[in-house]
């Protein structure tokens, strides 16, 4: 998905100066001094390369793109339950968690002891949904669900722990 961002933007910006040298061009043949055209077309491409630099750096660390070395958790949700394929994962590793539903759509919220939300992700129909996380303190890990789904959507929990490997 990201190379095809990155394909897109690469593309669309190779449009937009075709139509920048266009436009310098069709200017070109009119009483323009050569020195402010040279300066113009010369402006032109430095911001194309900056642009092309800036894009290149900014999709660099693919974002969405799961570490080699993460720790893989399938989680399938389905009224009114969470199903991890694990209930331990690693401390201070990253750990991707991909979500999927046989049902309609939930949201997949991890909170720490304390109760505060770290991360979650949709859960939708026909599609797996991954976010990734570094857990730094191990204990125990409540998932909820963030989205209605039903009467018994409040029942809808999960626990695992993370651990020191």
């Amino acid at each position: 998905m990201q190379l095809t961002v990155l394909a897109l933007s690469l593309v669309l910006m190779a449009i937009i100066v075709w139509a920048f040298i266009a436009a310098a061009r069709a200017a070109g043949s009119g009483k323009v001094p050569t020195n402010i055209e040279s300066r113009r077309n010369w402006l032109i491409v430095s911001l194309t390369v900056i642009g092309v630099v800036v894009t290149v750096i900014s999709l660099r660390p693919w974002p969405l793109a799961v570490a080699k070395t993460a720790t893989v958790v399938n989680v399938s949700a389905a009224q009114w339950r969470w199903e991890l394929d694990t209930d331990k994962v690693p401390l201070g590793k990253p750990v991707a968690f991909k979500v999927r539903t046989a049902d309609v759509n939930h949201g997949f919220g991890v909170m720490d002891a304390s109760g505060k939300l770290l991360f979650q992700v949709q859960a939708m129909p026909g599609y797996v949904n991954q976010v990734e996380y570094v857990f730094d303190t191990p204990g125990t890990y409540h998932v909820v669900c963030l989205e209605y789904c039903g009467v018994a959507h409040h029942t809808m929990t999960a626990e695992f722990t993370v651990v020191a490997e």
